[in-house]
Formats: C-alpha cells, sequence, structure tokens
C-alpha cells in the first residue's frame, strides 16, 4: 500500500534512475581487480549454482510485530505471540503462516547496526559496512553476481523487483567491482521501458546498430576506456539480455491457482516473479515490499502490510522447497533497522536500530535456529549482540563462501566482509 504516513527522508524521494544512466558517481574504477577464489574453487561454486534471494522490507519493519513480539509489557502493542512449527519458539500472531514455517527458518533477534538514518541504515544492511568517504563497497547482490553467477547466463546476475515507479541499471551497487555486476531495477516487476525493438525498425537494421554501436565503444575503449564507458556499454548488453527473456515477466504463463496462491496484490507479483527468476538461474534476487515506516498507526498498518507479506513468504518457501531450490538459496527477510519499543502519541513507532531482528531460511542455514535475546521490553540486546558485518560474514559462510578473503582492486587488497567481524555460527548449519 502506499504509506503516506512515512517520515520525510531523503532516502524516501530519490529521484528514479533511467536504464541507459549510470546514477551517480562509482567511487573507484573497475578496472584491474582479481578474483578472491582459486580458479578451482570458483568453478566449484558457480556449479552448485546458489541463489539468493532478499525480502527487503522496505522503511523498517517492527521486529515487535514479527519476529520479537513482546506481549504484556508496556512496549508490546496489541499482538499477540503464537507458537512456530518448532516448539519453545513464538513469533508475531500477524505471520500465522510464517510460523508452520518456522521449522525451514532461522531468527536472529540481536541485532545493533546503531544507525537509525533511513539510507545509512539500508547500506550497512546491503554492505555490512558502514559507509565512509573514503571507500564505496558492493552490494551483497553485486557480490554475490560475481562470485557465484555463471559468467555464460543471458540473464543479469543481481535483479531487483521494486514498486512502481523505479526503474534502471544502478552501477554504484557494484561499486570497485564493475558495471557488469551493478543491479537491474525491475519497476513493478516489468522490463524497463523502451526496451523493445519498435515496429518500424526491422529486425536485420537493429542488428546493424547494435554492430556498429559496438564496433564504436570498441574502438574508443582502445585508447580512453573508463568506468563510465564501461558502465555505459554495460547498459545496454544488459538491457539486450533483458529483451531477449522477457517472456519471463508474463506471469499469465503461471496457472490461476499459483497465482492466487501468491497473492493479487503488488507484492504477490513481485515474489511470483522472483521465483520465475531464480529458476531461470539469476543468482540474487532482491524483492522490496514498501512501505514500513510507520511513524503513525503502527499496530493498522502492520495488519495490512504484512498480511500481504505473511501467505506470499510462506508460499515461496513451499515452492522452493518443492522444486529442490531451497537447498541452494538463501533467502533473507530484512529491513535498514526496526521500529522503537516506545510507542509514540501517534500510535506508532519511530525508528530503531539498537535492538531489532530479521529472518533466514534456505541454503546453509540451521533449520530452527533462534539466535540472540534482547530484554523484557525490547529496548536493548541482552544476548549474543551482532551488526551488519556479522551478518555479511554468516551470508558468504552460508554459501559456501570465505569472507576472511580479499578482493582485489588495482593491485589492492579489500577485505570481502568487515575484517573485525565474524559469522554467526549458531546459526550455521
Amino acid at each position: 500500500m502506499n504509506a503516506d504516513y512515512a517520515c520525510q527522508s531523503p532516502a524516501h524521494g530519490i529521484s528514479r534512475r533511467q536504464f541507459l544512466m549510470g546514477g551517480g558517481a562509482a567511487g573507484a574504477a573497475m578496472l584491474g581487480f582479481g578474483d578472491m577464489l582459486t580458479p578451482a574453487n570458483a568453478t566449484e561454486i558457480r556449479r552448485q549454482e546458489k541463489r539468493v534471494l532478499v525480502i527487503f522490507l522496505s522503511g523498517g519493519v517492527s521486529q515487535l510485530e514479527t519476529w520479537d513480539p513482546k506481549p504484556g509489557t508496556n512496549t508490546g502493542g496489541p499482538c499477540q505471540a503464537i507458537p512456530t512449527s518448532v516448539p519453545g519458539v513464538h513469533i508475531s500472531e500477524l505471520l500465522p503462516h510464517t510460523a508452520r514455517q518456522m521449522h525451514r527458518m532461522a531468527i536472529v533477534r540481536s541485532i545493533n547496526t546503531a544507525e537509525d538514518d533511513h539510507g545509512k541504515g539500508a547500506y550497512i544492511m546491503q554492505t555490512g559496512r558502514r559507509q565512509t568517504p573514503a571507500e564505496r563497497w558492493p552490494h551483497f547482490g553485486s557480490v554475490a553476481a560475481k562470485l557465484l553467477g555463471n559468467e555464460q547466463s543471458p540473464l543479469p546476475g543481481y535483479i531487483h523487483v521494486a514498486p512502481r515507479g523505479e526503474s534502471g541499471f544502478n552501477r554504484n551497487d557494484a561499486a570497485f567491482l564493475g558495471p557488469r555486476y551493478a543491479s537491474v531495477t525491475l519497476g513493478d516487476g516489468q522490463p524497463p521501458a523502451n526496451l523493445l525493438r519498435p515496429p518500424t525498425l526491422t529486425e536485420l537494421a537493429d542488428m546493424e546498430r547494435n554492430e556498429l554501436r559496438a564496433r564504436l565503444n570498441n574502438r574508443f575503449a582502445q585508447t580512453r576506456r573508463s568506468a563510465d564507458t564501461e558502465a555505459y556499454t554495460n547498459s545496454f548488453a544488459q538491457a539486450m539480455q533483458v529483451m531477449e527473456r522477457r517472456n519471463l515477466f508474463d506471469l499469465s504463463q503461471e496457472s490461476h491457482l499459483t497465482r492466487q496462491r501468491y497473492g493479487h496484490h503488488e507484492f504477490g507479483r513481485h515474489m511470483l516473479l522472483a521465483r520465475r527468476l531464480l529458476e531461470s538461474g539469476v543468482t540474487f534476487v532482491k524483492v522490496t515490499h514498501s512501505n514500513y515506516d510507520t511513524h503513525h498507526e503502527n499496530f493498522d498498518f502492520h495488519i495490512e502490510q504484512l498480511g500481504e507479506f505473511d501467505k506470499t513468504y510462506a508460499t515461496m518457501l513451499d515452492d522452493l522447497e518443492d522444486r529442490g531450490l531451497l537447498e541452494k538459496t538463501l533467502v533473507v527477510v530484512m529491513a535498514e533497522f526496526g521500529r522503537t519499543p516506545t510507542i509514540n502519541r501517534n500510535y506508532g513507532r519511530d525508528h530503531w536500530s539498537r535492538a531489532w531482528s530479521i529472518a533466514m531460511a534456505g541454503c546453509g542455514i540451521r533449520a530452527g535456529a533462534c539466535i540472540g535475546r534482547t530484554n523484557d521490553n525490547g529496548t536493548a540486546v541482552t544476548d549474543r549482540q551482532v551488526h551488519g558485518g556479522h551478518l555479511f560474514h554468516t551470508y558468504f559462510r552460508a554459501l559456501g563462501l570465505n569472507p576472511t578473503r580479499n578482493h582485489y582492486h588495482e593491485g589492492r587488497p579489500i577485505p570481502m566482509a568487515d575484517p573485525a567481524a565474524s559469522a554467526i555460527s549458531e546459526v550455521l548449519a
């Protein structure tokens, strides 16, 4: 739903990217980096065809109405806790379908990212690092696309299925890894506008036009190649790859029953598309469900938002399991932060990053695990406190990657994950 109650953070008012524009400065050139895996390891990792699905509950979903309820306390609100398929583990009553999936999932309830700004919090959760002027870090999706992806795949390795009105090619996501591993954003799950060949242009003429463009690009790159020219060239390649597989976006190919199971709403359609993309070999898919920035009427909006999320998420886990994909697909449900335990005068919850939760399932995850603890009213972590760096170490370990290895950019080693952190071993299978 359209959440006009949200705060007026700049992160909620950014301009929409155009598909063939690279966005802002890339920060660092993409040339001259080496693989952090040995060739043998890289071949084996890619052969396993591991995938990642990130469900980003944008705006900051409340941990108290999802993964860490506190019923009967001064901060708990009206929602009760219900048992799950794992004895002793309870989650919010707003997630009855998800509760029956707990035996496939793990919850981390002890996150403290200490960042209550939307943009900075999202950056931490998507890169495992805090923003600094000195370095731009690659998104999880870009790293996964580089290290796990099939180099011969006709589809981009990192696809973001976003709400209506947002689309484009964002080279900034890949940072020093280069635009080849940047995200392609599909607004409302549709291919970016103006990609299809117009009927007035013949297939032969289009082919000749693209061949001419490629020759000119190659000639230009021989003497003046840069991150900018590489990003521009790569955007055309990404666009053509999406065009060649545009049948993937036709959800009418799915049965009415399947579409009904996922839900006749935007999030349901986007998650069904995500499943089709994962089945087709896309390495990393991110689906954004918006908007959880509930400064007003937190409980009413969470009832509605989680009503969409709950059944659709459970359906996705069922489908991935039924298709034999769950064991090689890491599924992460995250946000940029949680919501305050204190309920404000507008019956809302504000930004809260000091004690919140995420959920994981699938590849490399110890099913049924519930890690960490907050105090009785959810204001502080009391056991197994972790931050974004720990989460990234955990994701990479779950996927069979070694987060203590380095990327190499222009001969300079850059740690794959925060060297001051380590994996949450209790959540790993």
